[in-house]
């Protein structure tokens, strides 16, 4: 590998650990507008003292400040443990972006904004990550773990990701994620982004593997990313154009007019069916555009984490 490629994802690397930071600290900075205002930055290493728990650990300075007390928390204190899964497939990379920045994101950088973002704040509880990345094949697996360098070292992965030019041109989403259902053996809040469109088409096979992320009690919650305006709504001017499958590189050419409704209805079909599917397993479905802010993920992470614990 050439330097300049070396000195790009170094480049990538950092950019991505500071948009997160970017992304969780406007989110916190609007958070009064929500309903959590329990969650704090500025006591993200502490926790609330509870009567009857030993005083040894009690942040004294802190009390004198605040008048209240917390103690000190630290990095073997884990109370959440959480798993991220990215689909990384060739769908994933649509529409075409030339680089990592807010405001012009594909779906898989969304995805990786995301989780990085969902790190960022996973870290400031000192909670466990773990992450999962699949498309063709198991592409990578870290168990979860709350150290610095275990942080550090799926920034890098992420980035990596978001970088790739080729990616791999299938998804069999189904069997990957059995193998990843078998991984997670401990009980965990599992986060799967994904568009969950796949060259197998097999869709009972597709919602078996779903279910089988609930083993062990574990969580689930499924991110769709889609490109709302193309991919769901069929908003492309009517003009002849090649629509191209970026995972069977198959082509037609046409008019999106001709077949705009046709389309729409068995998208929006096979969505309500997901759906639907979802809520019979106790998954809980969330559908994002990723043209769109990172506020309805970070929410949804907060109102999980509050259920689980």
């Amino acid at each position: 590998m050439n330097l300049q490629s070396e000195l790009n994802k170094a480049s990538l690397f950092q950019n991505l650990e500071l948009l997160a930071n970017q992304v969780v600290e406007g989110f916190i900075s609007g958070i009064h507008k929500s309903p959590f205002h329990g969650f704090s930055a500025e006591f993200a290493e502490h926790k609330i003292y509870n009567t009857g728990e030993s005083t040894k650990h009690i942040d004294w300075k802190l009390f004198a400040k605040t008048d209240k007390l917390y103690t000190k928390r630290y990095e073997e204190e884990t109370n959440l443990r959480c798993h991220m899964i990215l689909d990384s497939s060739a769908s994933m990379y649509y529409p075409e972006v030339k680089n990592l920045e807010l405001g012009d994101l594909n779906k898989v950088g969304f995805g990786v904004l995301a989780i990085a973002a969902l790190m960022n704040m996973l870290k400031r509880q000192r909670d466990a990550v773990g992450l999962s990345v699949f498309s063709d094949g198991y592409n990578f697996y870290a168990p979860e773990k709350g150290s610095e360098r275990h942080h550090q070292m799926l920034l890098a992965k992420l980035s990596e990701i978001s970088l790739d030019t080729k990616p791999a041109q299938k998804t069999e989403t189904y069997t990957y994620l059995h193998l990843i259902a078998e991984k997670i053996k401990r009980r965990s809040l599992i986060f799967l982004f994904t568009d969950m469109f796949q060259t197998s088409t097999d869709d009972e096979k597709l919602f078996d593997a779903l279910r089988h992320l609930k083993y062990n009690k574990h969580e689930v919650v499924l991110f769709h990313l889609l490109d709302k305006e193309k991919e769901q709504h069929f908003d492309f001017e009517n003009t002849p154009k090649r629509f191209l499958d970026l995972e069977t590189g198959e082509h037609i050419d046409l008019y999106s007019e001709n077949i705009k409704d046709a389309y729409k209805e068995s998208v929006s079909a096979y969505f309500e069916e997901l759906k639907l599917k979802c809520a019979q397993y106790r998954i809980k479905y969330v559908d994002v555009d990723v043209r769109g802010d990172f506020s309805k993920v970070l929410n949804t992470y907060l109102v999980e984490r509050q259920k689980f614990l």
